[in-house]
């Protein structure tokens, strides 16, 4: 199985400051991900032609489930996090991640009905401060939605905006999550044009990673701000076995 995570930018290049979709839509399919997990998606704005970019997306690579979280208010309309999925959903929520008043910041928690069993998928944006992102994660790992599924194999993943590479040896490693994306030399994602920060990152528990890669093709380079994080996985043996029980 594949999944992808992707801060698109709301489509709009990272040095070109051009609005277009179908450059992003181009490096999404090359790499043909059965879970597509994307930040910074545009609905009803003026700078991306007032398109409503989840219909769009969602109706391009024909999924069989989605679920779209506005998170900051923009024009009519905003932009947020999206999930598109090969398979369906058991069940979704959305959670606010706000930390007073700093920019609105959201997850999306979903149970994937995969063909290996159910996936526990977190889809986030984190904020641009460190205390911010800690609290954001202690928030959501403590947080009722998050812990009704717990049985389940997970991949929390998304721009976790973590320039010093600390997330990983706080809260994520007390619940026993594993960072997938390290060393951080390797997974360099942001500027896309000329990568310095391992900011878009992934943990997972229960999950047995194949390969995780940054997309480094040239049209990456050129449809965002980011480089897209592909990963090939397959859920544990031994965790699908204890959830059957």
């Amino acid at each position: 199985m594949r999944i992808l995570s992707y801060n698109i930018h709301k489509g709009i290049g990272g040095r070109d400051r051009l609005y277009r979709l179908e450059r992003v839509v181009g490096v999404i399919e090359h790499e043909n991900p059965d879970l597509i997990c994307l930040q910074e998606v545009d609905r009803h704005c003026r700078r991306s032609s007032n398109h409503d970019q989840p219909k769009l997306l969602a109706e391009h690579f024909r999924a069989v489930a989605h679920a779209y979280q506005l998170n900051f208010h923009v024009d009519r309309g905003g932009y947020g996090n999206l999930v598109l999925s090969r398979w369906t959903f058991l069940r979704q929520h959305h959670i606010s991640l706000r930390l007073h008043r700093r920019k609105t910041r959201g997850a999306q928690i979903l149970l994937v009905e995969t063909p290996e069993g159910p996936l526990r998928l977190v889809n986030c944006h984190l904020g641009l401060a460190e205390s911010e992102r800690q609290w954001q994660l202690e928030h959501l790992l403590g947080h009722h939605l998050f812990t009704e599924s717990a049985e389940h194999p997970t991949l929390l993943i998304g721009d976790m905006n973590d320039w010093r590479n600390q997330l990983g040896r706080a809260a994520l490693a007390r619940h026993g999550f594993e960072q997938v994306t390290s060393p951080p030399s390797r997974f360099r994602s942001f500027p896309a044009y000329l990568p310095m920060g391992s900011l878009d990152k992934a943990f997972a528990r229960d999950v047995q990673i194949v390969q995780a890669r940054i997309v480094r093709s040239a049209p990456a380079r050129v449809a965002s701000d980011h480089l897209p994080l592909v990963i090939d996985f397959h859920l544990q043996r031994d965790a699908l076995s204890n959830g059957s029980r």
